[in-house]
């Protein structure tokens, strides 16, 4: 099996790897068979998949970035063979992913709050 094959390959393994978790993912060249993101369907995030036992992983990282489209994130998944699939990017990028989780995560919270708030407020 050539690379080319091989790369093919991990694309349609990560895709049904996505799949699994509820996301409407597919190769992104089957179709087009020009440049650009490996997997396609996880809006904001330009996929570059590496299905390799060897890596650069910054090499893969500026290919990313290279080749995605305005307001995507570049992320690079990667897995070696008996080994699980792993996610790279750039910190500020995950920083600011992670940040967007937190809000959804305190806004309940902070209703809750509020709703406790306004009810002692009320008893007074």
């Amino acid at each position: 099996m050539n690379s080319k094959q091989k790369g093919a390959r991990g694309e349609r393994e990560l895709a049904k790897k996505l799949k699994e978790y509820g996301y409407d993912t597919r190769r992104g060249q089957q179709y087009s068979g020009i440049e650009g993101e490996d997997v396609v369907g996880l809006p904001g995030i330009h996929i570059e998949c590496k299905r390799v036992e060897r890596l650069n992983i910054h090499d893969a990282i500026a290919q990313a970035k290279r080749d995605r489209k305005a307001g995507q994130k570049p992320a690079v998944f990667h897995r070696k063979n008996n080994c699980s699939w792993l996610v790279t990017m750039e910190l500020e990028d995950w920083i600011e992913i992670y940040r967007e989780w937190e809000m959804t995560q305190t806004a309940p919270l902070n209703e809750k709050i509020m709703n406790i708030t306004k009810k002692h407020i009320g008893d007074e």
